[in-house]
């Protein structure tokens, strides 16, 4: 049920048969601008809307964490509606809108870094003032921490283990941020390279861990992966290839299987859709598109499997689902950055950064609330021969 109150110009979602007043709910400021991108432009508008300050979470009078907090409720109970109905057309699709990417923002190589550069190349003492003190910018692991920072060096260790990194062995981590994994496993005694086309990134990265090289040690490129050669024993990747482009998954998939030693491991992290929403999202357009990750495009668990099995030698074998600890990562982070919101100032940035920043942590968290987009590690090995010991062949 959605209801609008013209009196109020708030917008609710819900049942029949639930309180008014139990229902999240937002306030539409501007009528006649909200109205007017939501005609024309469908989702897209919706999130530009807010940008420019034409909805508010509740009644439109709270503080930022305390709108978004609201943002967050009714953005969940949107989204959960929606996935019910499916598989029918999306709400753009339903209302005609059908905004298909920009040329301009595919992966090619220089594209990747154009994209890459939008986001990631904002300055450290930005990521610093929400992220956790290592500035992992992932998934954590709650199963088994409290705090942000436990959960995040909980989820990294996992991963290692997952890729089965240990004294003595080779790995690359693809994508590698601002370093946190390639330290963790450095500290495990192993020989480890990152590589990210973030110049920012980079930067950090090598100031971070100087240009020591060997076991023990962590050193960093400035390379696409597509162009990195090397042999290794263990290959990581963390919520990279939601910036691959579907048009380059299998060659994503490809190139690792080419690092990877014969008896190697993989450990990725990967935000996915549903299957069939993967397929009918596949080069849309959304105000995330514009504003957050231009080039972004997400994968399924089924599509990954069919890669791997027709295009690559390698195979899935195991997998984790983290989608309740993503929620609450994001709730950290959205909560923190709320609370930093005059230090974020002091960096340059302006009232309408602070709300696409805010409107995309809250939209993301929703989704994860609700699993309308899920979050998973996946461990990949080479596939094994298929042994004809003990059959009778005729």
């Amino acid at each position: 049920m959605a209801t609008l109150d013209r009196s109020r110009q708030s917008l609710v979602y819900g049942s029949a048969g639930q309180r008014r007043e139990d229902l999240p709910s937002i306030t539409v400021t501007d009528p006649g601008d909200f109205a007017a991108r939501l005609l024309h432009a469908g989702t897209l508008g919706f999130g530009e809307a807010f940008i420019e300050g034409s909805w508010r979470g509740g009644d439109g009078t709270g503080s930022l964490r305390e709108e978004t907090d609201e943002v967050v409720d009714w953005l969940a109970v949107y989204a959960d509606k929606l996935a019910a109905r499916e598989p029918a057309a999306s709400f753009a699709g339903r209302l005609g809108w059908r905004w298909r990417l920009p040329r301009a923002v595919t992966n090619t190589k220089d594209g990747s870094r154009r994209n890459v550069a939008l986001h990631y190349d904002l300055p450290p003492e930005f990521f610093r003032l929400f992220l956790d003190p290592g500035l992992t910018y992932s998934c954590a692991d709650f199963r088994r921490a409290n705090s942000l920072e436990a959960a995040q060096l909980h989820k990294i260790n996992g991963l290692l283990d997952l890729a089965e990194v240990r004294s003595g062995c080779r790995l690359l981590d693809v994508g590698c941020g601002w370093g946190s994994l390639l330290a963790e496993a450095a500290a495990r005694g192993a020989e480890s390279t990152g590589i990210t086309v973030s110049r920012r990134q980079y930067e950090y990265c090598l100031s971070r861990f100087g240009g020591a090289t060997g076991f023990g040690a962590a050193s960093v490129l400035l390379e696409d992966y597509r162009d990195h050669s090397g042999e290794y024993d263990s290959i990581t990747s963390v919520e990279m290839i939601e910036a691959v482009g579907s048009a380059y998954w299998v060659g994503f998939f490809r190139k690792l299987g080419s690092l990877l030693a014969s008896d190697g491991t993989i450990a990725l992290q990967v935000i996915t859709f549903p299957d069939g929403r993967m397929k009918r999202s596949i080069g849309n357009y959304s105000w995330v598109d514009r504003y957050i990750f231009p080039g972004g495009e997400l994968t399924s668990i089924e599509e990954i499997d069919r890669i791997l099995q027709r295009h690559t030698g390698l195979e899935l074998t195991e997998t984790r689902r983290l989608s309740s600890s993503y929620a609450r990562t994001l709730r950290d982070w959205r909560h923190q950055f709320c609370a930093r919101l005059e230090d974020v100032q002091k960096l340059g940035f302006d009232e309408r950064f602070i709300r696409v920043w805010a409107l995309y942590l809250a939209y993301f968290e929703a989704g994860f609330r609700v699993r309308y987009l899920d979050v998973w590690q996946c461990q990949l090995r080479p596939k094994r021969p298929i042994s004809t010991s003990g059959l009778q062949l005729y």
